[in-house]
């Protein structure tokens, strides 16, 4: 295969060849699918449902307040807020705004985004503020005063990079920045772990510890919980493989080497109080892949290889994750990817468990928050296709059921649809899990939207999407979520199973999927449309590429298309343990064989219509992705649209106006070409 390409200059993010040709195609897009009276109607019922005020907060606890970061039609860029327990139990409680993006990005003149923030605890006076320029992974980092609410004038300052950063205490930050030449991996991702002092430059900061070239990154952090006070580095060697770090002092007051958390690499370790978890994604002790396994840490730490199993898998059964309170530990799990929840607690005896009641078939429930150094307090949320959000806070090891304190409202209207699990037969023989929502009653096929992801341990599970609901189920759509290989949705095998040279299972599994809709009446090729973004921006490139007739119309968010470029773009080169290398001989066979931008031919089946939307600050898959597979469609005659928003980074959009347009592009050309005018 020749590695000339005509449209490497679209790589140039901001340059004004490739701009100018951006703007070409933006508008050839806006007027193809702007006029028609349903995008209006799309786009004013997405913004509707983004700007609810009925949305439930979700909150993060620290200390006696609960805080939450809000978006809606008055607050275009956000709010940074905070109130109390009981007065979140109010249907309307009362906030203190904290930070104001809007007023900030007006005062400054830059597009912020809200990117997440750092508080120290206990006093929870200061706090590490990112934000973002329009989207971006990278942010800039500032210290925050949360009595005064004002940026802290001679505070930690941090200019714009991929940063990692987190008190160790009042005066000491761990940092992991662009230090310069070496201080990066080549996906962009700090490689340093430096402790920085108040006052001093954040150059002169202290090298505590460096990973290789070839690491992915690495970080560091200070556990502040009372009585177990200490502080860890973590070393990415890439994807998929890390290594967990204790740092203790020595006897004789320096620094002793840090000393390595004996896990496998493929494992995760989490340190928590007396207790360390691991979760494997091999087999490891005599204990199977996908296991929870728990060591009392300092035992662990003298050579002790006990574990006691929270939670063993099955072909069935997978873990989804976990979550400590003070004194208990929450399990979540998917069973044939639907959630149960249990609660577990150590004791003299072992672990004792119970149920977690009030998770419905074919729903899934997650924990959102807890207050592990405080109290057993937790909240989790149940949801489904067909049912709004319901928010529970409990307290672990209580008496008595948790309590629901916040309720999504119903926003689209849901009579006559019904929700359905089924199996779709993969060319190699295996069962793919798939959800059907749509009309309960209707007599044939009709349209149909798949939406897909198949990578990165990423599950696709029931959750309740107003947006869909409004632009596409309460227009008489059907909705299918298929849980294919290269997720999460049966454990780290499922995962395994699509990985690299194996990656095209994943496709398999997809298509096998939209041919069992059509099998069951479901739909048909031409009313079948399909979406997915980012890892699922490539599924739909495969699709498009490979599997032409069996679909009617193709959407592809911020995609990954070039595979045997994507090492060499932004974030790209983290990606190698997912996909292969493309500059290793034994990978690159592979690649080029599920690279969609190679794929593409002038003959043959002819390929369904497609829709590309991408960002320009989107710093994590390239925008050069979409740009160049839309050029070369161009070129050799295949029917595409293409849209790139300036601002948004990955996510694609930063506030709700960029939302709703981008959902009222998409929802407007899937019904159009799958529901064309007789």
């Amino acid at each position: 295969m020749s590695d000339e390409d005509p449209y490497l200059w679209l790589e140039d993010v901001t340059g004004e060849s490739a701009l100018t040709w951006v703007r070409e195609r933006n508008a050839e897009t806006v007027a193809a699918l702007t006029g028609a009276p349903r995008f209006k109607a799309i786009e004013q019922e997405v913004r509707e449902v983004l700007d609810d005020d009925g949305r439930i907060p979700y909150v993060t606890r620290r200390g006696r307040h609960l805080y939450n970061f809000w978006q809606d039609a008055d607050r275009v860029r956000g709010v940074w807020r905070r109130t109390t327990l009981d007065e979140y139990r109010t249907d309307r409680p009362a906030w203190e705004v904290l930070l104001d993006l809007d007023a900030l990005a007006e005062a400054e003149g830059e597009k912020w985004a809200w990117a997440g923030s750092r508080v120290l605890a206990p006093e929870h006076r200061r706090a590490l503020v990112l934000l973002s320029r329009d989207g971006a992974d990278a942010c800039v980092v500032r210290e925050f005063d949360l009595e005064t609410l004002e940026f802290v004038a001679d505070g930690f300052t941090v200019a714009e990079a991929k940063t990692r950063i987190g008190w160790i205490d009042a005066d000491r930050v761990w940092i992991g920045t662009d230090f310069g030449a070496g201080s990066l991996s080549g996906s962009g991702y700090p490689l340093q772990v430096r402790r920085w002092r108040r006052g001093t430059p954040v150059e002169k900061a202290e090298l505590v510890y460096e990973g290789r070239p070839t690491d992915l990154s690495a970080s560091g952090w200070h556990d502040d919980t009372p009585g177990f006070e200490r502080d860890f580095v973590h070393r990415q060697i890439d994807f998929w493989n890390q290594e967990l770090f204790l740092l203790q002092p020595g006897e004789t007051g320096e620094a002793a080497p840090p000393l390595k958390i004996d896990v496998p690499d493929d494992a995760s370790a989490h340190v928590f109080r007396d207790w360390l978890t691991v979760t494997t994604k091999s087999p490891w002790l005599g204990h199977p892949a996908g296991s929870l396994l728990a060591f009392p840490f300092d035992a662990f730490l003298a050579g002790d290889r006990t574990a006691e199993v929270l939670f063993a898998p099955d072909e069935r059964t997978a873990l989804a994750g976990y979550s400590w309170t003070r004194n208990h530990l929450i399990l979540s799990t998917n069973a044939d990817v639907s959630s149960r929840m249990e609660l577990l607690a150590p004791g003299p005896d072992g672990w004792r468990r119970a149920p977690l009641p009030g998770v419905p078939p074919l729903s899934t429930a997650s924990v959102t928050c807890t207050d592990p150094d405080g109290s057993d307090e937790y909240f989790h949320h149940v949801s489904g296709f067909l049912q709004p959000s319901t928010l529970y806070r409990g307290t672990a090891g209580a008496d008595g059921e948790s309590e629901s304190v916040k309720q999504s409202p119903a926003l689209f209207d849901t009579a006559g649809l019904a929700v359905r699990q089924h199996f779709a037969t993969s060319a190699d023989g295996t069962e793919v899990p798939y959800f059907v929502v749509g009309p309960g009653d209707r007599p044939g096929p009709g349209p149909t939207l798949l939406y897909g992801y198949g990578g990165f341990e990423v599950s696709m599970v029931p959750h309740y999407s107003a947006v869909t609901g409004r632009a596409w189920l309460a227009r008489g759509g059907t909705y299918v979520v298929a849980g294919i290989r290269g997720g999460h949705e049966y454990g780290p095998g499922w995962h395994k199973a699509a990985l690299g040279a194996n990656r095209v299972r994943a496709y398999e599994d997809f298509a096998a999927v939209a041919r069992d809709l059509v099998a069951r009446d479901v739909t048909t090729p031409a009313q079948l449309g399909i979406e997915g973004g980012s890892n699922g921006g490539l599924l739909m490139g495969a699709m498009l590429t490979r599997n032409p007739e069996l679909f009617g119309a193709v959407v592809a968010h911020v995609p990954l298309l070039d595979m045997l470029r994507f090492h060499k773009l932004l974030a790209g080169a983290s990606w190698i343990a997912e996909y292969g290398d493309p500059d290793d001989p034994a990978d690159r066979p592979h690649l080029e064989e599920i690279s969609p931008y190679h794929r593409i031919r002038a003959d043959g089946p002819p390929y369904p219509p497609l829709l590309l939307l991408t960002s320009t600050r989107d710093d994590r898959v390239h925008p050069g992705h979409a740009r160049k597979m839309a050029a070369r469609l161009r070129e050799f005659g295949h029917p595409v649209l293409f849209h790139e928003h300036l601002g948004g980074g990955h996510a694609g959009a930063t506030d709700h106006g960029q939302t709703a347009f981008n959902e009222a592009l998409v929802h407007s050309f899937l019904w159009e070409r799958l529901t064309p005018a007789t």
